[in-house]
């Protein structure tokens, strides 16, 4: 058994070391702005990593393929490798935070025993994260920033109706296949957990919200599920 996981870790590993070259293939050949490179890389890292909980029975895996892909984050960027992902022209954390996201939310879901603290909070981040970016970024018309508290932040009305949109719809429909019971428990849970999701969107700077979206998908699920 545990030889298969061994082996199934080094597939992923592959496979997302893969993916990035293919994704700075479209950078360098194409010309695509390092936003958008990023984005697409953001979205399919993390959507591979949400059948984690069904591959791998210990957390350590995790830990192991999170330090791995934080010390290459961290090579790549200081000797102006893998641009897809590090041209962008703001400072953001956002993508070391990233596997330490994953770690995170994935010991907490191995400590609970339950996958679903894992899977959907991943998929609100593979998902509704890149959505919001992209429209709030490329939508000019009508897209002001949004100011809380009288603090004017960066982000913008379209980009996070989008994640409260695409956050409920994805919760919505997993809590209804996770509980099989379409009640008001799973319209407002899905609420909450778009709400709150939003929240911690549009408070993030500098990409935390890597790591404050799931983490705070995760309070909410541990708190009322």
């Amino acid at each position: 058994m545990t030889a298969n996981i061994v082996v199934l870790s080094l597939v992923y590993l592959v496979g997302i070391i893969l993916l990035l070259a293919f994704n700075e293939l479209i950078y360098r050949r194409l010309g695509t702005k390092g936003e958008i490179t990023r984005k697409f890389a953001h979205f399919t890292t993390t959507l591979a990593v949400v059948p984690f909980p069904y591959v791998f029975t210990s957390h350590w895996y995790i830990l192991v393929l999170a330090i791995f892909f934080f010390a290459a984050l961290f090579l790549t960027q200081h000797s102006k490798q893998l641009n897809s992902i590090h041209d962008i022209n703001r400072k953001s954390v956002g993508s070391y935070l990233l596997p330490l996201s994953i770690y995170l939310t994935f010991l907490v879901a191995f400590q609970l025993d339950n996958k679903f603290i894992f899977i959907l909070p991943m998929l609100i981040l593979a998902v509704c994260d890149p959505m919001a970016a992209i429209l709030g970024m490329n939508i000019k018309k009508n897209n002001g920033k949004i100011t809380l508290f009288g603090i004017k932040t960066k982000k913008t009305i379209i980009g996070s109706g989008a994640f409260l949109t695409t956050a409920f719809i994805i919760s919505l429909i997993a809590l209804y296949f996770h509980r099989n019971v379409f009640d008001l428990k799973t319209f407002w849970l899905a609420l909450t957990i778009a709400a709150v999701g939003t929240l911690a969107e549009l408070l993030s700077w500098r990409g935390s919200d890597n790591l404050t979206i799931p983490l705070s998908v995760v309070l909410v699920l541990v708190l009322f599920l």
